[in-house]
């Protein structure tokens, strides 16, 4: 494979199977990480939060209008596909969900005024995966394009603050979509970026060979951490001991925190539409 080469050949031993949802659970806090993915029955979680419901919904929007003949990809069917997919779950009020829809119809009828007419993408919503020797790492890519003879991973963003090319440099799930979809789809791409709708600006980062071979190996450690862990709980190990939360000011917003005094007693509970674009 031309590109980035990372040693995607299978080992003998098992591999570990991650994506970034996990890796980054995981790295926020091992205690949610064991709520969320091990525990069975799985603990009763927050409602829904009025940032991941327009998150969402754009996402679908902008899914859909990409399944339209691109003569029909327009600001105006753009609009209408954000009230086909619109749900008000976790808003405060009616007002505040028919704010959020008109922003969202806005922001997305931009987005796409501003798209290039000649832009099929490569990917919509796709599945990739890359196996190294520890892991295999895989993910859904929000859409991936050809630009020349390279791919470019796009993520779509709806939250508070617009994304920086730190930000892009930053993402282990980017970087990690970057080598999944060169694995998957056997053509370079090392270029990612964060398409923020609400500010309509885009955070783009190059990556090289070294950039994302240290997001990988960062990827293999928590890996391994994260199944280890797993094991030894499996086994009849401390849940507490093995799964130490990590209080911050995040857990003003966990979706477990009710079964963590910890969390609880580090941030309050946020509301519902806290993570909303002002």
């Amino acid at each position: 494979m031309d590109g980035v080469q990372l040693g995607f050949d299978f080992a003998t031993t098992r591999l570990v199977r991650v994506t970034p949802a996990r890796l980054g659970t995981w790295n926020d806090c091992p205690r949610r990480y064991r709520m969320t993915y091990l525990d069975r029955p799985a603990p009763a979680r927050g409602g829904a939060r009025a940032g991941n419901t327009l998150g969402a919904v754009v996402h679908l929007a902008l899914r859909a209008l990409f399944d339209l003949p691109p003569a029909e990809r327009t600001p105006r069917a753009a609009a209408r596909l954000v009230d086909r997919y619109w749900t008000s779950e976790g808003f405060r009020d009616a007002d505040q969900a028919a704010d959020y829809r008109e922003r969202a119809r806005g922001w997305i009828s931009e987005y796409v005024a501003e798209l290039d007419p000649d832009t099929e993408p490569v990917g919509l919503e796709r599945w990739v995966s890359a196996a190294t020797d520890r892991i295999v790492a895989e993910g859904r890519v929000d859409r991936i394009d050809r630009r020349g003879a390279e791919l470019v991973v796009i993520d779509y963003k709806t939250g508070r603050r617009a994304p920086t090319p730190d930000d892009a440099a930053a993402s282990q799930a980017l970087a990690l979509y970057a080598v999944g979809v060169e694995r998957t789809l056997r053509r370079r791409c090392t270029q990612v970026e964060l398409h923020h709708l609400p500010s309509g600006t885009v955070a783009a980062w190059q990556h090289d060979a070294e950039s994302l071979r240290a997001h990988v190996t960062r990827a293999e450690t928590a890996a391994a951490a994260l199944d280890g862990a797993a094991g030894e709980l499996a086994a009849g190990g401390d849940p507490d001991e093995l799964f130490p939360p990590r209080p911050a000011p995040r857990c003003g917003s966990c979706d477990v925190r009710r079964h963590c005094p910890e969390g609880r007693a580090a941030a309050p509970e946020e509301a519902s539409w806290a993570g909303l674009a002002p």
